[in-house]
């Protein structure tokens, strides 16, 4: 009876001091929850690797999106996050998810056009499509079903076991860096010129020799005058990658890459293995990234293409809206081919043809021109020094 009657205080003793100790760490700001970073179980950490070199601002999307989901998830989900190459070269990240070498990847649907040519519908073709842009596209893929598509063509065309979220929607891209001005379609002929996705297919039917290769190895190859000229995104990631030593002349706009999407890339089994409410931090962690990304990418853009012409020594030269003609019709051309060879190209754009239709004239019509208001007050301004042809 003894025994029993000192487990009988021994139990009631432990159980007031784990009354004492909750009451103790709840004054301390802990809480004995199952969502508890310091108490919970081991938190989960996926491999992630991008396909952006370590210098590349596209880096910062993925880092950004690192940080909202530890912060919102109280840690119970990280990243290690690693730059190209870290792991796996660039172009073979999508497979690596799939495999479960990487848990998760960040990268840009283009790089996959090779496996599918309608992943470049996803990461952007000239003209938006059908006028689109990146406000419009973003529409089309949370609320015109574009990212089921992509999900299907990542699943089911292709038979990867991965699930793909949207993390920013991309800003127009530069027409390139070229060694002289370019002032006509003429002078466009014959160069052999760096471009990615479909868009490298409307170059070659405008008479270009095209070579597709990583962000990392562009310079190099201007450099090594492997290429004669090339484009890869961006203002703020271009003088990352070191175009302003290569090259002088920037020309902008394009219109061959205006919209599109940055992804994150998940095994799908590593997916299916999160509680819901992880998953809908990820999802909705993306989504916020997405705006957050846009925000930044005006902000540092603008900054930086001050720095690469007063600091680098960098032209700026206004694309000739003849090139930016041409470069739709070679888009017409290419989608009208691709659509008839194959059936699930032609089912994506399709949907973005309707969802534009509907879209793309309401614009026009209800919102102003943009250079409406801009040259009513900054008509006298030129910060860049832009060349105009």
């Amino acid at each position: 009876m003894s025994n029993k009657r000192n487990q009988r205080i021994n139990g009631v003793g432990l159980w007031v001091v784990g009354v004492a100790l909750t009451a103790a760490l709840s004054l301390i700001g802990f809480e004995l929850t199952a969502a508890s970073p310091a108490l919970a179980a081991s938190s989960i950490t996926w491999k992630v690797q991008s396909t952006w070199p370590a210098a590349d601002f596209h880096q910062v999307n993925p880092t950004g999106l690192k940080e909202k989901i530890e912060a919102m998830s109280g840690g119970r989900l990280k990243f290690d996050l690693m730059p190209a190459g870290s792991v796996v070269p660039a172009f073979e990240l999508l497979d690596a998810v799939h495999k479960g070498i990487l848990d998760a990847g960040h990268a840009w649907p283009g790089y996959w056009s090779g496996k599918h040519p309608a992943a470049t519908l996803f990461s952007s073709v000239a003209g938006g499509p059908f006028g689109m842009n990146a406000e419009d596209f973003l529409g089309w893929v949370f609320e015109g079903g574009g990212l089921e598509l992509y999900n299907e063509l990542l699943q089911n065309e292709l038979k990867l076991d991965v699930v793909a979220f949207p993390t920013f929607g991309e800003a127009p891209e530069p027409q390139g860096w070229f060694a002289e001005p370019i002032k006509s379609m003429d002078d466009f002929k014959g160069l052999k010129f760096r471009a990615a996705g479909m868009s490298a297919e409307v170059f070659k039917a405008m008479g270009m020799s095209v070579v597709t290769l990583p962000g990392g190895e562009i310079v190099p190859a201007l450099e090594r005058k492997v290429i004669d000229a090339g484009e890869y995104s961006d203002p703020s990631s271009d003088m990352a990658m070191g175009f302003q030593d290569v090259r002088k002349f920037y020309h902008m706009p394009g219109i061959h890459q205006p919209t599109g999407f940055m992804e994150l890339l998940v095994n799908k089994k590593k997916w299916e293995a999160l509680p819901d409410d992880l998953k809908a931090i990820v999802r909705y962690a993306s989504m916020a990234e997405a705006l957050h990304f846009t925000i930044k990418m005006l902000d540092r853009n603008s900054k930086d293409l001050s720095t690469l012409v007063e600091k680098h020594g960098v032209t700026v030269v206004q694309t000739p809206r003849d090139i930016l003609e041409e470069v739709l019709d070679g888009w017409d051309k290419v989608a009208d081919e691709f659509s008839k060879k194959n059936p699930f190209f032609a089912k994506v754009l399709e949907s973005q043809r309707k969802w534009a239709k509907q879209i793309v004239p309401y614009r026009s019509v209800a919102h102003p021109p943009y250079d409406l208001a801009a040259e009513h007050y900054w008509a006298g301004e030129n910060p860049y020094k832009v060349v105009k042809p």
